[in-house]
This record gives C-alpha cells, structure tokens and sequence, in this order.
C-alpha cells in the first residue's frame, strides 16, 4: 500500500491502476461463476445450506440420543421439512438429500450430524460464491477509492511541478526590488501606524473598525467576539484604548473598582480575550512579497482602502496605492515570477530544474495519471 503522505509518483499511479485491473478481473470472475449458475439458483442455494447448518447447530446437543425426545421431534420436523420444500432443480440439492437420508431416523448419534455436515459440504460452494462476489466487489470499490483519492495527490503534486518549471524560467537577474520596496515601504507604513491606533485610540474606535473589516473577503481578520463587540459597545470603559484596558485586566477586583466603571463586565470581555486582544496588529493589512497576482493584488488594494480609511493617515493610504499601480507594470509578471523564484525555488529544486528532472517527472505523471483515469473510467 502506498504511504499517503508520500510523494506520488508515476510508479504509485502504475500501482493502482495494476491493483484496479486485478480487483476488476477478480470481480469479473466472481460474477461469471453466480451468473454461471444463475442468481436465483445460488441465492436459494446459499439460503438453504445456511438454514440447514443452522438446524445442525441448534439441534446437536438436545437432538442426540434418549435424552431429549421433544428436541428430536422438532430437528427431525424441521430439517426433513426444509429438505422436502427445496426445488427441484436447486443446485447440490442431492447433497441436502443424501443429509436427510443419514438424519432420518430413530435415534441420533453425533456421529449422525457429523456426517450431515460433510453431506452438506458441496452445498456450501454456494455460499463460497457469493461470498467470494461480495468480497470482490468491496476489494474493487476499495481500489476505486483509493485511486481516486490518490488521483486528488497525484493532482496537486502536478500542480506543483508545473510550478517548479515556471519559476526554473524565471529571470533570475530582474530588478525584483521594484516589486519590493513599495511592497516594504507599505508595510513599514501600515504597521506603524495600526499600532499607534491601538495604542491610542480607544477600544471601541479599533473593535468596530475590525468589525468592518469583515465584509471584505480580502482582508483576513478575525472577527471579535460576540462579548467583547457588546462590551464596547455598551460600557463607558471601552472609551480606554486596549492595552490600557488590558492593564485594568490585571488589577485585583478593589483596585479595578477605582478605574473602571463596570469593573465585572471589563474582567469578562477583556479578561477572557486577553490572547484575541494583544494579538490584534496589522497582519491582516500587509501585502505578502512575493505579492498575490496582479488581479488578486488590485481587488485586494481597494479593499485595503476602505480598511484603511478607518484610521490610517493620507501617507500610509497613498503607500498601498503605489503598491496597487505596480499591477498596472507590463512587466508585473515577470518580475514576480522571478522574487517567487529567489524567495521559493530550494537548493534541490534548482539542481533538478537545471537536470531536467522536474520536466521528466511531469511528463511521466502526466502519462501515468491519464492511464489511471481512463481504469477507473472502465467501470
């Protein structure tokens, strides 16, 4: 079995597309040999060797000798019966007779029911067949399962490769620093700045303001929680910036009394998101470098304004819109290919890049997925 969390490679693909064709073939077999004989046939067959070996079972201990005469009467009834209702053409019905002939008589020896037993066994093929097409099935549908899933591995260690070979083309020698430094230049920026807005202003002006931020998809804050948005909201504490309220946070209950107005309600909803509160910075309204695409950089950009308008000054506003007129660059593209490539590409990626390995393994997997595919397509 393959590891899950390995690397898929063409030889895995090979693999399972090696154990679909045998599950297949396994499952093909094991339906012939039911259809051979006819569904109904082996079903009613299977049913009466199951419902006679059950008699067997049941009866051996109280059916045997003198002891239990009711016991006797009742095995003998019944299993004679059962024997009698079979179809004619039932497959091995001669074997279910020739165990009622060695049961039908006065008095029952274990040795009787042994015997039965061994009577009975050419009926059990009938079980064994269906069985055998039951477990083929679940073996085929196990490797489907499994093919697909590791198809999905298989799809994205694609897409990783197809990524490798578009940073091996990258130029390495582009002035990547024109993508850089707006990019730094703004975060220096917005940082500084979210941080004096928290520091500052009170907890109320930067809760809301992270509150808002939720409607753009872009910018990924977590919205505060529901006690603490009802907190600013509605004590006259929140007018006290955050790390002042966190200070109150630390103050015993007769201390807190002489600086907060609701000092049970600051403990529950400062207290309690004490971690959620001084984690709060300006992560969410940095630019990653490399940056997004351009597409991806320009929505976020206007997104990032309308954070941004909340508390930010006029210089760090005008920084993100140079970082947004950087997607207008014909040459955008190329040059963040190529800071993906010096900030991504390992030691090893570069020396199979430049090997041609990367190239081969794509082209094989490529082969060996299509392969696998068109497998499971069969079914």
């Amino acid at each position: 079995m393959t590891d899950e969390n390995s690397t898929p490679t063409a030889a895995d693909a090979d693999d399972l597309r090696e154990r679909l064709v045998e599950a297949r073939a396994a499952r093909d077999e094991a339906e012939s040999a039911v259809a051979e004989t006819g569904e109904e046939s082996v079903v009613a067959a299977a049913d009466a060797y199951r419902k006679a070996t059950r008699l067997l079972d049941r009866y051996e201990d109280s059916a045997v000798g003198s002891g239990d005469f009711q016991a006797y009467v009742e095995f003998q009834d019944k299993f004679l019966g059962l024997v009698e209702d079979l179809p004619e053409d039932l497959p091995h019905r001669d074997a279910f007779e020739a165990a009622a002939d060695r049961l039908d008589r006065r008095r029952l020896r274990e040795r009787d029911f042994e015997g039965a037993r061994e009577d009975l066994e050419p009926a059990a093929a009938a079980v064994d067949r269906l069985d055998r097409r039951r477990e083929t099935r679940e073996d085929l549908a196990a490797a489907r399962r499994d093919a697909k899933l590791r198809r999905k591995d298989i799809d994205a260690r694609l897409e990783e490769l197809q990524r490798l070979l578009e940073l091996g083309e990258a130029d390495v020698d582009a002035p990547v620093e024109r993508l850089r430094d707006p990019v730094k230049t703004y975060n220096d920026a917005v940082t500084e700045e979210f941080r004096t807005y928290k520091r500052e202003e009170s907890a109320y002006e930067v809760v809301t303001a992270i509150e808002a931020a939720e409607w753009y998809s872009l910018v990924d804050y977590r919205t505060p929680p529901r006690d603490l948005r009802s907190f600013v909201r509605e004590s006259p504490d929140a007018d006290e910036p955050i790390p002042k309220l966190l200070e109150f946070a630390d103050y015993t209950g007769s201390k807190l009394d002489h600086y907060a107005e609701d000092p049970a309600a600051l403990q529950t909803a400062v207290a309690v998101h004490r971690t959620y509160l001084e984690r709060l910075d300006a992560g969410p309204l940095r630019v990653s470098f490399p940056p997004p695409p351009a597409e991806t950089l320009r929505r976020r950009a206007n997104e990032l304004v309308s954070v941004l308008d909340r508390f930010a000054s006029e210089e760090a506003v005008a920084r993100l819109r140079e970082v947004r007129k950087l997607t207008r660059l014909d040459d955008y593209d190329r040059l963040r290919t190529a800071a993906r490539a010096r900030t991504e590409l390992t030691d090893d990626e570069v020396d199979r890049l430049r090997s041609g390995a990367v190239e081969t393994d794509l082209r094989e997997l490529r082969e060996a997925r299509e392969n696998l595919t068109a497998e499971l397509d069969e079914d």
